[in-house]
């Protein structure tokens, strides 16, 4: 196994040689066959153990039967141990999911600050298999179906393709120490109901599974390969970027004949689970729109439009005192008295002074809210109406700024000024509001 291994790591993780390398060691057989490994090979080590503090005084018999394989040895050792249960209680989480939180997060750490260059943990092709079949019953995309990856950024799991009987074979004929887990024992996680009672079966009914299993596996990964091809081409055709925005074009979507894959190849990396809703808001009315955590996908008109949810949303009302010059927050304004005027564009309006109440206020346009075209003297319109009229985007609707005066409408600011404020023959004192 020792060369099988070596020849694995020449072949297809080459970047291992030379490395600072961290072993995740739990004490059981997996881990300490991967650190018997290793210590063969010669490769530049150090062991990292977790004590989660699940089994009482068994967790501690595992960390003192950790330290002292690496004093005889003389591996460096980094231990740690969490208050498991505490954590999974304040964060709402499985057991098992705060284990992993906590592990992974501190191996990074581990990595930042003892300048390790990757973390090596022990999972092998059964693991791979269990977790294929857990993700299959759950149900799950053609990712779920290509199990554990060998490389996840820095974490390297280079006994992937080693059967459970290969290492427990290699580990009695290196007569290798090990701990027993008694959790393993248990059917009380699905993880084990699967290994203790399915997978047996499966090994019955064909005794090289594992095997067969792991070509299967090699030949998923390739098809997922070029389904994400596939799905960077079509995305260049239907997608369009806009600073943070992305617009998707259901027009020419809903040509495609598989278009729900493509979403679900777009969309997966922004947190949206509810597949079913975003595929029927492609044929829903504008306004429509799904939540994830951190961005929204809205259905506006032709298009779906992902956009980020800011960490704060900026509702609140900005006021600007009559000395004032410029103001940058919500938008970058300037207010300069002139003694003339020019042409007025949609960013620059030139009002009477002294029909201003100061102060000023900047605040986002609501429902209701009318005001009076300028150049309709005397007739009011409501705002929604001007967006109506202006064919106003529902993401370009929600990013007006409404300036006003003593509660009256100035400004729909970039849009239309208010008739109430023009400039009169009377007027004495211009001022000039331009948007930047």
């Amino acid at each position: 196994m020792k060369n099988a291994l070596q020849n694995h790591i020449d072949t297809e993780i080459p970047f291992l040689k030379q490395k600072k390398l961290l072993l995740a060691v739990s004490g059981g057989l997996d881990s300490m066959v991967l650190l018997h490994l290793f210590k063969e090979l010669k490769y530049e080590i150090a062991i990292a153990h977790c004590n989660f503090q699940l089994r009482g005084i068994e967790s501690f018999g595992d960390q003192k039967f950790i330290q002292d394989y690496a004093e005889v040895h003389s591996i460096p050792i980094y231990v740690t141990q969490f208050d498991t249960i505490a954590f999974a209680k304040d964060y709402k989480l499985s057991t098992q999911v705060a284990a992993r939180e906590l592990r992974y997060n501190w191996f990074y750490e581990l990595m930042d600050t003892e300048n390790y260059d990757y973390v090596l943990t022990a999972h092998h092709a059964d693991d791979n298999l269990e977790t294929f079949l857990i993700n299959l019953t759950r149900g799950t995309g053609l990712e779920g179906l290509t199990g554990i990856p060998e490389q996840n950024d820095k974490i390297i799991r280079p006994l992937l393709y080693f059967s459970r009987n290969e290492i427990d074979n290699y580990a009695k004929e290196q007569t290798i120490s090990w701990r027993e887990d008694s959790s393993n024992a248990s059917d009380k996680y699905l993880r084990n109901k699967i290994r203790h009672h399915l997978i047996p079966v499966l090994k019955e009914l064909n005794p090289s599974f594992i095997t067969s299993f792991l070509k299967t596996e090699s030949y998923l990964q390739e098809s997922l390969v070029m389904v994400e091809d596939a799905a960077i081409m079509v995305y260049q055709q239907v997608a369009k970027e806009d600073g943070d925005l992305i617009y998707f074009d259901l027009v020419k979507l809903l040509q495609l004949p598989n278009y729900k894959s493509y979403l679900y190849q777009w969309l997966k990396e922004f947190g949206f689970t509810a597949w079913d809703d975003i595929y029927d808001l492609v044929e829903s009315q504008s306004g429509k729109q799904i939540f994830t955590n951190g961005f929204r996908l809205l259905k506006d008109r032709d298009s779906l439009v992902l956009v980020p949810i800011e960490d704060s949303e900026i509702e609140e009302d900005f006021y600007i005192d009559e000395c004032q010059k410029e103001v940058k927050i919500p938008l970058n304004i300037t207010f300069c008295k002139v003694s003339d005027i020019s042409i007025a564009t949609n960013k620059t309006i030139f009002v009477d002074a002294d029909q201003l109440v100061f102060p000023l206020k900047i605040r986002k346009w609501k429902n209701g809210d009318i005001f009076i075209p300028f150049g309709m003297d005397g007739k009011s319109k409501k705002v929604s109406k001007l967006f109506k009229d202006e064919k106003l985007s529902l993401l370009e609707k929600e990013n007006v700024w409404i300036l006003c005066s003593n509660d009256q409408i100035v400004w729909v600011i970039g849009i239309r000024a208010d008739n109430r404020f023009r400039i009169t023959d009377s007027t004495k004192n211009i001022l000039k509001i331009e948007l930047i």
